[in-house]
């Protein structure tokens, strides 16, 4: 069995070790690091999964996943260098961080996969896109995208287009949120008691969401199909376009790609 470690257990880390877990990975194939001492304790009671520092953890692995916080990464990648096993696989999740940043900073011929994840992990939903870096075999590769298809979905892309998914569905919950959370507000407008708004609104957006994901339809036609001639659906559409909603969500996440784009260059210069 592949024996993975998985550096820092945040929210990230923890979903991907939960969704490991789940799908059946024995807990003696897992280690995971933490900072703070109570935390590692709590987690590797709850999962049964046994906590070490950096060296220790990378010292055995087939496959090292970097979880940390992109500002962190530069203690992370010394302590690496120092104990990481030729040919193990490192697999990243730090947002705006290319792969030559850790072939720079690791052994000759380390591969490296990229990942961007979002946060949906954390109920098995992610969404996740993976690019291989210059040692990266089709076969790491897979690996990488079968370990992240225990918590969610995976896409493959060039290395070049990873800022522009860190925009979209990096940050994309997000933008779900903040328009959940709008509607909810005109609902309360409205004269709705905020728990029976938040419920219609919750699960129209679920449905909805489920609604894309299985039918062959364009959003367009879907959106079409409950907008009738005349009706209430049309009068708020107009509203939207009138207040240049849709150009806003592009302009934001254009922004959110431009900010992705200046982390990494940031990292990599220090």
């Amino acid at each position: 069995m592949t024996r993975i470690a998985v550096l820092g257990a945040g929210k990230i880390g923890e979903a991907l070790l939960s969704g490991l877990l789940a799908a059946g990975r024995p807990a003696a194939d897992l280690v995971f690091t933490e900072r703070h001492p109570e935390r590692a304790a709590e987690l590797s009671g709850r999962l049964g999964v046994d906590s070490a520092d950096v060296a220790g953890a990378a010292a055995k692995a087939d496959v090292v996943v970097v979880a940390v916080k992109p500002q962190d990464i530069a203690p992370v990648l010394t302590e690496l260098k120092a104990a990481l096993t030729p040919g193990t696989l490192v697999v990243s999740l730090c947002a705006g961080l290319p792969t030559a940043l850790f072939e720079g900073g690791l052994p000759e011929g380390t591969p490296v996969v990229r990942v961007m994840p979002n946060t949906p992990m954390v109920v098995g939903e992610a969404m996740s896109a993976v690019s291989g870096g210059s040692h990266a075999t089709a076969e790491h590769l897979a690996l990488a995208e079968e370990m992240l298809g225990s918590v969610g979905r995976v896409v493959r892309v060039p290395e070049a287009q990873q800022d522009a998914v860190t925009a979209l569905s990096g940050s994309g919950p997000a933008y779900f949120f903040y328009l959940v959370e709008a509607m909810i507000d005109a609902g309360i407008l409205l004269g709705l008691p905020r728990a029976v708004a938040a419920d219609l609104i919750v699960q129209s957006a679920f449905g909805a969401a489920t609604m894309l994901r299985e039918s062959d339809d364009h959003p367009v036609l879907l959106r079409e199909a409950v907008t009738s001639p005349a009706g209430t659906t049309i009068a708020a559409i107009r509203e939207l376009e009138r207040h240049g909603v849709r150009a806003a969500l592009i302009d934001a996440i254009e922004a959110a790609r431009d900010r992705s784009v200046e982390l990494g260059r940031s990292v990599q210069n220090r």
